[in-house]
Order: C-alpha cells, then structure tokens, then sequence
C-alpha cells in the first residue's frame, strides 16, 4: 500500500484532493474528463491501482455518479469529481443517494457558467446548486476549502461525514484552489481520524429506518434489500401513496443532519464579537479577508470575519451573533450574491448586509477591493 508519507510537500490541490481520499479509504474512482476538475481524475487513475483500488473513466456525468454509488452499496468508498455542467448532470443520482442513503463525496471545482461559460476561469455560482440542485427535501453537507491544505483535510471530512452519517457530501472547491500549488503537510497517519459506515448486526433488517442513521449492508452478504429512489419503509419495501410512511422517511433523512449541524459546522472566525464590520467569505475569495482585515484594523476599524468552511448546514446561530455586533456585514462572492442573502435572513435585520460581486475572466477579489468597501460609511 504506497499511502503518502508524512511530511511536507509542494502540492496542485487537485493533488492533495486525491491524496487525501486515498488516505480516507477512498477504493473506487468513477469520473468524466471536465476542466478544472480532470487533475483530480488523472491522478487518481494512477494512485488507486498503487493502493489496491479502481478509478474508471465513464461515458458522461450521469454514469459516473451512477458507478459511484453502485460500489458504496459494494462495500468500497467511493469519490467522482466534476465541475460545473458535469454536477447540473448529476443532480438526479444525487437525489437518488440522498433517498438511498448511499455514502459518497462529490467534487465540485467551480468555474464560471452558467453552462459552458468560461471553462477555465474561477467562479462561485454553484453555491445555492450545490445545497437546492435535486428536487424534493432534503439535507445537504458541503464543504469549502480555502487552500491547498484544506482540499486535503477537508477530503478526508467529506468522507468521515458522509460515513458517519450515511448521506452525500459535496466538497464545493473551486478552480483557483483547485489548480494552485502551495505547499502542505501531510501528518503521521495515525493522527488522521477515519470513520467508517455503521455495518449491520445479526438479523437485523432495518436498514433504512428505526435508528437515526441505520446500517448499510453490503452486496453480497445475504440481505435481501431493496435499494429503490421510491418512498420506502425501513425495510427497503415501497409505500408510494402512504403519506404516513413518507413523512416518516424525509423527517428521518433531514434530521440525521440537522440535529448534529454543531457537530457538521466547521468554520474560521475572528474578532466576532468586538467588530463595527465583519466579513462572511468562504472559498477561494476568503484568501483576500487576512490582509483586508490587518489594514483596516491599522486604521482604527474593528473588522471581524468568519470562513465558512462547511457553506451547507449553513450556521445561522454564528452569523446572527456577528450581526448583533456588527453595523455592517460584507459578503464578498465571485457569484451575483449567493451566499449574500443567506446572511441578510439569518442577520434579521440587525445588521446592513453588503454584497460584494465579481464575476467573469477569473479575477479574484482582491484585499484592496475589499478594504475599500470595509471603508466606506453605511
């Protein structure tokens, strides 16, 4: 098994992306060539055989979720990794592995649409896509990176939580952090904390219901399971027009995650409490807050921020306490203001919300940028 070794290495973060899966136990690699996410593919489909693995190219988006999931209910640990058009491809499987409770991660590098738009340059606008983009209710987990040491660490989050918690989640990269090269420390492995699904007792057969995240079976092991995108009872057995059943069901996928959002939520905040404008950033365009906010505060402006690194559950608590504090809240994006207005509601009013857009050609927001809008009055 040639894992990475620790130490610390000049990494691309599509590079320390799949490492990182592979150090998580990711096994099966299914995907579809698409800038900027096919480095995560190509170097996969040379690392996995060196650990024992499979990383297979499909004919299009849709197989490749569709593989994916296939080799969850086989036992394995399974990644695709996709941009933009390829994830809009992929909605209708993610809404099948959000019913079947099928553990899987998805990548999503970012890069400016909508449709084809700009395929080499960096966006956002996946944000509200990656939490709303299948239909019918449920509850999504999306992470996002600022570095390239975090497309590492927060791969091997994607996989424990979509363990843990039997669901889909969504690593919402992009390609700035996606392509770049910085350099990061792999840690000694016994120090890498790994969670694998609850795995099934005896004769039980409930594997979609009675406890709040229920065991997963693996094909093969003699369990009669049906494992259907229709309503279906805690057996795997189909009620499509009992509304009691239904009801039953979805409460039961939603509040799996939304009764341990504390546990899910992972963010960098600063000064939040002592702040006259703070700063709600995530992803890429988070890498501008740490200068922006040193040159404010040389100025006599208390700044606050907050990284979101997990966008979705989004943390409606920890925002509502910076805006009790704060006059004014920024929310620089490379979208028209995705994120935005999930900080105007959860601000109630207490706080002016600003937007701070920029999209088209890639271009960053800048510490400049952002330090003009931190300086001007409400």
């Amino acid at each position: 098994m040639e894992l990475s070794k620790p130490g610390t290495y000049f990494w691309q973060g599509s590079q320390a992306c799949a490492e990182g899966a592979i150090i998580a136990g990711c096994r099966f690699f299914a995907g579809y060539p698409i800038t900027p996410a096919s480095e995560i593919s190509e170097h996969l489909a040379k690392r996995l055989p060196q650990v024992g693995g499979i990383a297979i190219q499909m004919e299009d988006e849709m197989a490749s979720i569709g593989a994916i999931i296939g080799a969850s209910w086989a036992g394995a640990k399974v990644m695709t990794a996709t941009s933009g058009p390829g994830f809009s491809l992929m909605q209708e499987f993610i809404g099948y592995a959000f019913m079947t409770e099928t553990p899987c991660v998805i990548v999503n590098a970012q890069r400016t649409g909508p449709s084809t738009g700009q395929a080499t340059k960096c966006g956002q606008g996946d944000v509200m896509q990656s939490r709303w983009g299948t239909h019918g209710d449920y509850s999504a987990i999306v992470l996002s990176p600022n570095s390239v040491q975090e497309m590492f660490a927060l791969t091997v989050r994607a996989f424990n939580l979509a363990e843990k918690y039997r669901t889909p989640v969504i690593l919402l990269s992009d390609e700035t952090i996606t392509h770049m090269r910085e350099q990061i420390t792999v840690p000694l492995l016994r120090n890498v904390e790994t969670v694998n699904r609850k795995k099934t007792r005896g004769g039980d057969k409930a594997f979609f219901g009675l406890e709040e995240v229920p065991p997963m079976p693996t094909v093969g092991e003699g369990f009669d399971v049906a494992v259907t995108g229709s309503t279906h009872d805690e057996y795997g057995i189909r009620f499509t027009a009992d509304p009691i059943v239904h009801k039953k069901l979805v409460e039961r996928l939603n509040s799996k995650i939304e009764n341990h959002m504390e546990k899910i939520l992972d963010l960098e905040d600063y000064n939040i409490e002592d702040c006259q404008i703070g700063i709600v950033s995530y992803g890429c365009t988070s890498r501008a807050i740490y200068e922006a906010v040193e040159k404010a505060e040389s100025k006599g402006i208390k700044t606050g921020y907050i990284r979101l690194k997990t966008i979705w559950p989004f943390p409606d608590r920890i925002i509502r306490k910076l805006a009790e504090r704060a006059d004014k809240i920024i929310v620089p994006e490379m979208n028209l203001g995705q994120v935005f207005h999930e900080v105007e509601r959860a601000s109630k009013g207490m706080a002016k919300v600003v937007s701070l857009s920029k999209i088209g050609g890639g271009e960053l927001i800048t510490p400049e940028e952002l330090l003009v809008e931190i300086l001007k009055r409400r």
